[in-house]
């Protein structure tokens, strides 16, 4: 999926094209030789005929990788402060989160499929939700009513990871292109035009939230812009 979703299901529901000759492109290009970043497409997605979301994201694998842009991010950002939105990106790559988070998916995938396979068959499961006669579609049911919690506390976890990859990514675009100022400036953007929450109560933020509220990243920049 990693490989065929950029190339061929994305476009079917977007239109991507390659971002054109000029300071943004001049600027991403430079930025990703001094990290010997392999960047050679950049897209820029029409995500505007949907909302008037900004985003930036990194999809792919192998030589069939690829960096997003979305159209409403290009027309309301600076190339400093785009540039800096890319170096997170390109942060995730260099930090290995993408990997990990692919190699933590199928095991994740594998141990379901496994536990899947104990409690299928087991009669004592249909007994308890009094079905008389096993089915496979009774059992899926019933299995996806025992996993929730067991999910839960997995999705915890991965947002715990995944905070913390973001707060990495953060760090290494401010130290890289020695633009907190930019990213910070295009993070503050990016949650006004996305409409996020600025002060979600930290328990909420601890079941649901992959990425750091705005508040908690701006103040790690704070910290990082006083070191370049």
């Amino acid at each position: 999926m990693q490989y065929i979703v950029p190339s061929w299901i994305m476009p079917l529901f977007n239109k991507f094209t390659p971002l054109a000759d000029g300071e943004l492109k001049d600027k991403l290009f430079a930025y990703a030789k001094t990290i010997d970043f392999p960047l050679t497409r950049v897209f820029v997605m029409d995500g505007s005929k949907r909302s008037t979301k900004s985003n930036a994201f990194f999809t792919g694998f192998g030589k069939n990788k690829r960096i997003v842009l979305f159209d409403t991010l290009i027309n309301a950002h600076t190339p400093d402060e785009l540039l800096a939105v890319l170096a997170h990106e390109m942060g995730h790559f260099k930090k290995k989160h993408i990997q990990r988070r692919l190699i933590f998916g199928i095991l994740q995938m594998g141990v379901i499929f496994y536990l899947l396979s104990l409690f299928i068959s087991q009669q004592s499961l249909f007994t308890a939700f009094y079905v008389d006669t096993p089915s496979i579609y009774a059992g899926l049911i019933f299995f996806s009513i025992l996993f929730s919690p067991v999910d839960l506390v997995i999705s915890i976890i991965m947002q715990f990871f995944s905070r913390k990859d973001e707060y990495q990514a953060d760090r290494f675009a401010a130290l890289t292109t020695k633009k907190a100022g930019a990213l910070i400036t295009a993070l503050k953007k990016l949650s006004a035009d996305n409409l996020a929450n600025l002060t979600p109560h930290p328990f909420y933020v601890f079941l649901n939230y992959s990425h750091p509220p705005l508040a908690q990243r701006v103040a790690a920049m704070e910290k990082i812009k006083g070191m370049v």
